[in-house]
């Protein structure tokens, strides 16, 4: 029983570390300045508004992801191989159609998955941040689908259908978890911080549309050296530094005290919409 507690607690924390993989690292603090930004750009959001939208938004791209790497993992489980091997073409296609983004966003375009949902009208935003997440899963999952199919997928012979079942699903419980906690913690920010944050609304544009060129060209680098075995540089080695701490901090921490922490944020989130959510007046 103890050996399948542990299967399960790294089933949880790869499933929190695919979201900080090498591969497409870079997209998720791009990601997190764009929901900044939007927060910043709702006037009229209160606080339950704001964490509501940071509970909804987050669980969106957190679906797009999970969905697309647990269809590719089942489907892999034959094809691993000519997966990983052909996903550095998808991932240079998506760097580059990043780089033209920005580009634009640069002249005063929006794309339409990045505009803000300042109506609220949930099934909208939920839709462009689920194609969000589903980007962002093509961008990673060079890195990811090999543990995804050898560890998570083969857990279902290893242990049993039920097991492998429960590592897939704590798989994305811990991706999910990370980013929905990061996306409630900027929430939280903003509640408090508001006034000294908006100042800088004017520039967020300009700062979205610089963070999305200079992503769309580090992954065009990272995965243009991968598909001429470039090998490593200053550039991509320095982020590749900067991932490898962060994923030592969370290896450091370990899996159930990451669930607790992420539990407490996300819990406090949703016992703040509904307690606050119930006593405010029907409109």
């Amino acid at each position: 029983m103890i050996a399948l507690e542990g299967n399960f607690a790294y089933s949880f924390l790869l499933g929190v570390l695919a979201a900080v993989n090498p591969c497409g690292f870079v997209l998720l603090p791009t990601y997190l300045l764009w929901y900044l930004g939007t927060e910043l750009e709702a006037e009229r959001a209160g606080p339950v508004d704001s964490l509501r939208r940071g509970l909804s938004v987050g669980a969106a791209v957190s679906s797009g992801f999970v969905l697309l790497f647990v269809v590719v993992g089942i489907v892999s489980r034959t094809f691993t191989t000519v997966i990983q091997d052909n996903a550095k073409y998808a991932a240079l296609v998506v760097g580059v159609a990043l780089v033209a983004a920005g580009t634009a966003m640069l002249g005063g375009w929006k794309p339409p998955v990045l505009q803000p949902n300042l109506s609220l009208r949930r099934e909208h935003t939920f839709r462009n941040m689920f194609f969000f997440g589903l980007v962002y899963a093509v961008a990673s999952i060079g890195c990811t689908i090999g543990l995804l199919t050898s560890v998570i997928m083969g857990s279902v012979g290893r242990q049993g259908y039920v097991s492998g079942v429960l590592s897939v699903a704590l798989y994305g419980i811990g991706m999910a978890a990370l980013v929905i906690s990061l996306t409630v913690g900027l929430a939280f920010a903003r509640v408090g911080l508001l006034s000294a944050l908006r100042r800088g609304l004017p520039w967020f544009d300009r700062i979205s549309a610089v963070a999305v060129l200079l992503t769309g060209l580090y992954l065009a680098w990272y995965w243009w050296g991968a598909i001429t075995e470039r090998g490593s540089d200053p550039v991509t080695g320095r982020v590749d530094d900067w991932q490898t701490r962060i994923v030592e901090v969370l290896e450091g921490i370990g899996a159930w005290r990451l669930a607790t922490v992420f539990f407490l944020v996300i819990g406090s989130a949703i016992g703040w919409v509904w307690v606050r959510g119930s006593r405010s007046p029907a409109r």
